[in-house]
């Protein structure tokens, strides 16, 4: 009875691996990871293979950048929010402190807009003057419903 019970699930075991490694084998390949994040502007600007290519490769170099970038500014709001729990709960404000705070925060918003209007601008110079303006424009209106946000916040 053994082996005949080992036997059923040999073959049952087998018949599932065979079925779902058929499926994974015809299963077609999806964009690279890299580059999902982008598949919405090749189709809204209808850009080439070659300037798809360009501005994912544009994107993957400035990539580390804007990481580290985005690391500072959570660090920089952790920091604010220190500041401002103390501020309530002890009633003082270290003002020395609080203009290092801002003095870095300035430069840190530089940087940030710095980095991002490189990026933009070297993306810009892949494109036709059609889907120049029309990416313009949408990146103009990603940045002002930003603004926005982070205003109401």
């Amino acid at each position: 009875m053994s082996a005949t019970r080992n036997v059923l699930l040999l073959g049952i075991l087998l018949g599932i691996t065979a079925h779902v490694g058929y499926f994974e084998w015809r299963r077609p390949a999806g964009p690279s990871p890299e580059s999902n994040h982008l598949a919405w502007l090749r189709t809204e600007l209808k850009l080439t293979d070659q300037q798809y290519s360009r501005v994912v490769a544009l994107h993957e170099q400035t990539s580390p950048e804007l990481r580290r970038l985005a690391a500072q500014v959570m660090d920089m709001e952790r920091e604010m929010q220190v500041f401002e729990n103390t501020r309530r709960s002890e009633g003082r404000v270290d003002f020395l402190e609080f203009a290092r705070f801002v003095d870095e925060f300035r430069r840190l918003s530089s940087a940030c807009e710095d980095s991002t209007r490189a990026l933009v601008t070297a993306t810009a110079d892949v494109l036709t003057p059609d889907q120049r303006k029309r990416y313009l424009a949408l990146v103009s209106t990603a940045a002002s419903d930003n603004r926005k946000h982070r205003a109401l916040q």
